[in-house]
């Protein structure tokens, strides 16, 4: 197939319009899953097909030149129209299909066991799921909803907290066995700690107990099911997102050193959806589901515990 003359590459596009939301060629890609200097060919690319530059390089960031912010508002409308004609025909389709996409460590740790229970309510109704690392754009429409951790703070989406995460330190038996007592915060020290590549978690837990982190030993990982698994394996302690692991609390696999734990709107899950946008009636039963689901959760762990203390 020849290549138009008048349209620009389309995968060069999508990049654009991912570099001019997040105002980063590094965080692009980490989106899209490609490497930083494949965001440079793409645009690069694109400023060749149009002949004009879209951005201006610093040294520490980029700008949109004011050809690159026109080309953006329009590109990004354009891209809009092409979203909501797609979904609108797929909705004539007949087909019941929720598309979500979600983090590897919450879909295998939490929502994948309890499927079922949504099935046997809904059989006419099919889930997709997308657990990724990479962010997807809910506002271009690239899924019907996301569940997101964080703050909630995403700029042009609708975000509602479903869980505020219990957090506090989890160690294997053999590594508490071999490195001595934990008693105090400070004992955490002594020990590597496992650092997600956004530690908000450690970062929230340590300052509500005083503890200072800037002299710990830590290994620096990726994914939280990674940063599990190590802990699993005895390679240092990790914070423990208490209502992802239950099961290995409830066998010994892995021990709270500390009763309490803290909760705060920063390290949250959250329901993330399209602004302005009518949600379809099988998305909008996988979501009622999905808030049950959750304050059931949270009930059941404030119930079991009682030693949570709350943050914003």
């Amino acid at each position: 197939m020849r290549s138009s003359t008048t349209l620009p590459p389309l995968q060069a596009l999508r990049v654009f319009e991912a570099v001019a939301r997040l105002m980063s060629f590094r965080r692009a890609g980490e989106e899209l899953l490609i490497t930083q200097s494949a965001v440079s060919h793409h645009i690069r690319q694109l400023e060749e097909f149009l002949g004009l530059p879209l951005f201006v390089r610093k040294a520490r960031s980029i700008a949109l030149t004011s050809e690159g912010e026109e080309y953006r508002t329009r590109t990004s409308d354009a891209l809009r129209l092409i979203t909501a004609a797609t979904s609108d025909l797929r909705s004539r389709s007949g087909r019941n299909v929720v598309h979500i996409s979600l983090l590897p460590s919450f879909a295998a740790n939490w929502l994948v066991s309890r499927l079922h229970r949504f099935q046997s309510h809904h059989p006419h109704i099919d889930l997709e799921l997308d657990p990724s690392l990479r962010v997807a754009n809910v506002a271009a429409g690239e899924t019907d909803i996301a569940i997101r951790y964080g703050d909630g703070r995403w700029a042009g989406v609708d975000a509602r907290l479903l869980m505020a995460e219990q957090l506090s330190p989890v160690v294997s038996p053999m590594l508490l066995q071999s490195g001595g007592a934990i008693v105090t915060p400070q004992d955490l020290l002594r020990h590597t700690l496992l650092f997600a590549k956004k530690p908000v978690d450690w970062q929230v837990w340590a300052s509500a107990v005083g503890l200072d982190l800037s002299q710990a030993r830590s290994i620096q990982l990726t994914d939280y099911n990674i940063t599990l698994q190590a802990a699993l394996d005895g390679q240092g302690i990790a914070i423990g997102r208490m209502l992802l692991i239950p099961d290995h609390l409830r066998t010994g696999r892995l021990v709270q050193p500390f009763p309490q734990t803290i909760t705060s709107t920063r390290t949250a899950h959250w329901l993330v959806t399209q602004k302005d946008r009518k949600i379809a009636p099988a998305t909008q039963a996988f979501i009622d589901w999905l808030i049950s689901e959750t304050e059931a959760a949270v009930n059941q762990k404030h119930a079991a515990t009682g030693n949570d203390i709350a943050l914003p």
